[in-house]
């Protein structure tokens, strides 16, 4: 069969469908340890809660509702009215359901987003998406539909106490040109975990206003909700801002559910897309929560139990790691949010690759680093091919028996 140069583009092999693969694979193998994907923990209260909360609503019959009728393609008018109300009574937001879009998840979203306003313009002009920090999320690098899109930004590093590490925006470095279309940035960063501070989101609000372009946060494990960050940081939304969120990390990735936050004419935009592709966002991921945003217990519940769950899961998997793998062999960057633990072999003497099959045959999944660096053009710089993501987030024996794995192949290899 031939396909076209979409179809080519598309089918090839790409970082973020191995690591589905990967994640397949280890639903079918049960003996699998499975420490690469992004899928969220099992939290005892969330869990309890979701049963609750899906109780009432299929009593109600509201469940069976969202399954049984299409919403508009914008999504669910009731639960975009009740989150812009919720952002506007907690943080001063000048916003309404008009600025509020839901997606068939936030891949979908990075999608739309990145092709409406970067590529090709119908004047003959090409923009690209500026990361002004790698590393980045795995699943942006394959979603333009032209080449050459992203450009990236290497990071400022500093060294930490306890053989820690920080990635930090390089300011001095960051170039923006005319051939910028958008700044996009994850926060808490998908896969190291990094922090943007609020000042640092100051600084590229005001370049982004600067050069005419809009600033583009991924907060899918981001304040409010679900709140998987462990610095204090202030939410942050304006005119300029697109703001994507997400139900996945609060527990409800099978619900496929994004949501962008944006200037009204770029949502109308995103309600056309999703229209002409989907016809509809699902509806029982909102319908789900519908409750807790118009009485602000998504984000009481974030608080309570989301957030202090994964912050002692990160510090205990830390310990675990430098206890079997002591610095200068292995450096870990601070862990301040997300769900991974980003770990750098400095002076590794193979590519992340390989070390990747090599733990892959003794039965651990985890991601290899050089996948999560999209537009960094150099190809010397061995940084990108020393580190892993290793999602710390699974049964406290599992990610042990990773570790152990992990210490037992770098033994054999440095």
């Amino acid at each position: 069969m031939d396909f076209s140069l979409f179809g080519r583009k598309f089918t090839r092999h790409a970082g973020i469908t191995q690591l589905m693969d990967d994640l397949n694979q280890g639903l079918l193998d049960p003996q699998a340890i499975m420490l690469g994907g992004g899928n969220p923990a099992a939290i005892p209260a969330m869990l309890q809660a979701f049963h609750d909360e899906a109780s009432q609503q299929l009593n109600s019959g509201e469940l069976l509702k969202s399954m049984i009728n299409y919403d508009g393609p914008q999504g669910k008018d009731k639960f975009t009215a009740a989150l812009a109300a919720l952002l506007r009574q907690e943080y001063g937001w000048d916003i309404s359901a008009k600025n509020i879009a839901l997606t068939n998840g936030s891949q979908n979203a990075f999608f739309y987003l990145f092709n409406l306003l970067a590529g090709e313009f119908s004047d003959g002009r090409k923009k690209k998406v500026l990361f002004p920090l790698a590393p980045e999320y795995i699943g942006y690098a394959d979603s333009a539909l032209s080449e050459e899109m992203f450009v990236a930004c290497k990071p400022a590093i500093t060294l930490l106490d306890n053989g820690l590490f920080k990635y930090n925006v390089n300011f001095e470095a960051l170039e923006i040109g005319d051939d910028i279309g958008l700044i996009c940035v994850s926060r808490p960063t998908n896969p190291t975990g990094n922090v943007l501070t609020d000042e640092e989101i100051r600084h590229l609000d005001e370049l982004a206003r600067a050069n005419g372009i809009p600033l583009l946060i991924d907060n899918a494990y981001g304040t409010p909700f679900p709140n998987i960050i462990f610095t204090e940081v202030k939410p942050f939304w304006n005119s300029n801002t697109i703001l994507c969120m997400s139900l996945s990390k609060l527990g409800l990735p099978g619900t496929r559910c994004g949501i962008v936050i944006g200037p009204e004419t770029l949502i109308q935009a995103i309600g056309n897309l999703s229209g002409i592709i989907n016809l509809a966002p699902g509806g029982v991921g909102p319908t789900m929560v519908q409750r807790w945003v118009e009485n602000g217990d998504i984000i009481r519940l974030s608080e309570q139990h989301i957030r202090p769950f994964y912050e002692a899961k990160a510090q205990q998997a830390v310990q675990w790691l430098q206890e079997a793998i002591p610095h200068p062999k292995l450096r870990i960057h601070k862990p301040e949010g997300a769900l991974f633990l980003w770990l750098w072999f400095e002076g590794l003497p193979i590519h992340s690759q390989e070390l990747y099959q090599r733990l892959k045959q003794r039965g651990l999944i985890v991601v290899p680093g050089h996948y999560f660096f999209p537009g960094i053009t150099d190809a010397t710089w061995q940084h990108q091919y020393e580190c892993l993501r290793l999602n710390y987030a699974q049964d406290a024996d599992k990610v042990q028996s990773g570790i152990a794995i992990l210490a037992e192949v770098l033994a054999e290899i440095c």
